[in-house]
């Protein structure tokens, strides 16, 4: 850090709660110091914050906030810390919060971009909800945390995860294993959010149940969705005649996300893509909803949203 003249001296007045706030090995105080770019010293109760002047307002109001919380019986870790920040820089209040945030029995989620708040209202709004961008910026994580919310409040009776399997290169029919084995590799994104959000046992009881449903694009013709709440993941590898007939799948009382990445299309032409399709068809139509994430929505390791900046440097020259 540079050209740093200002710190701040604070005493937090309780020390039975100090190593949950600070974390094992100050894990927490390195996390407040990365996001904040400021040094914070403590020696006991005492804190002391040294930064810009406008960062370290900002770390000992966090801080003081966090300290409130794990007093409270909070445990403090990376996504409480997270979701503090994301409150503030957001300026969402406690009436919005409401409306801003999933449930589910392991975790709260919620926005951390602008751009993650206006997917959470289309969530919350839409019938339907387009969302693409690059890897890493949540668009189907937080797809997976909805379903998941809506399934545990009993807004809906099941889940169906689908994916197009165009990236093995492979035909399903000639990979080993039931349906469920086949169609897994192409489905583990989806499963790493599930497991996220509900315990590994639940997870697969309800697959084994059929509360859960993996299942690949193609055994969706002739169907009709009720009651479910619906992802389409990797859509942009989906050709047009796939999405219309997916889209046409929904339901009474179903809700549908369709996650893609425009720029990652395996598809012998790109411009046989039923995501890239569906945006330009269905733009005007009230019901559905349409989100694009970008660079900025990278909530990843920092490491991530360097990679996207590079090769978007790179194409663009």
């Amino acid at each position: 850090m540079n050209n740093i003249n200002y710190s701040i001296d604070f005493e937090l007045n309780d020390n039975n709660f100090l190593s949950n706030l600070f974390g094992v090995d100050d894990k927490n105080i390195q996390i407040i110091e990365k996001i904040n770019n400021v040094k914070i010293k403590y020696r006991g109760n005492k804190v002391k914050i040294i930064g810009s002047k406008l960062s370290i307002k900002n770390t000992r109001d966090e801080i003081l906030q966090l300290f409130e919380e794990a007093k409270k019986g909070v445990d403090i870790d990376e996504d409480k810390i997270m979701e503090n920040k994301s409150l503030k820089i957001l300026e969402i209040n406690k009436d919005e919060q409401m409306n801003l945030f999933f449930q589910t029995k392991k975790r709260k989620i919620l926005p951390r971009t602008n751009n993650q708040k206006s997917y959470f209202h289309l969530l919350n709004t839409k019938d339907i909800v387009f969302a693409y961008g690059p890897a890493g910026t949540g668009k189907t994580f937080l797809a997976v945390a909805k379903a998941v919310t809506s399934l545990q409040q009993g807004l809906v009776n099941k889940i169906i995860l689908s994916r197009p399997a165009v990236e093995a290169g492979e035909k399903l029919g000639f990979l080993p294993g039931d349906l469920k084995e086949k169609v897994d590799p192409f489905l583990r994104p989806i499963y790493d959010a599930l497991y996220e959000m509900m315990p590994y046992d639940q997870v697969e009881k309800k697959i084994a149940n059929n509360i859960i449903e993996i299942a690949p694009i193609a055994f969706m013709r002739g169907r009709t969705l009720e009651n479910c709440y619906i992802i389409l993941d990797e859509a942009q590898n989906t050709t047009k005649i796939q999405m219309k007939m997916f889209l046409t799948r929904l339901g009474k009382n179903s809700k549908m996300v369709i996650v893609g990445d425009n720029t990652q299309i395996d598809l012998i032409s790109k411009n046989d893509s039923g995501l890239i399709d569906a945006s330009k068809k269905l733009k005007n139509i009230e019901d559905i909803g349409f989100i694009e994430l970008d660079k900025r929505d990278v909530v990843r390791h920092e490491v991530v949203r360097k990679i996207i900046n590079a090769y978007e440097e790179k194409n663009r020259n």
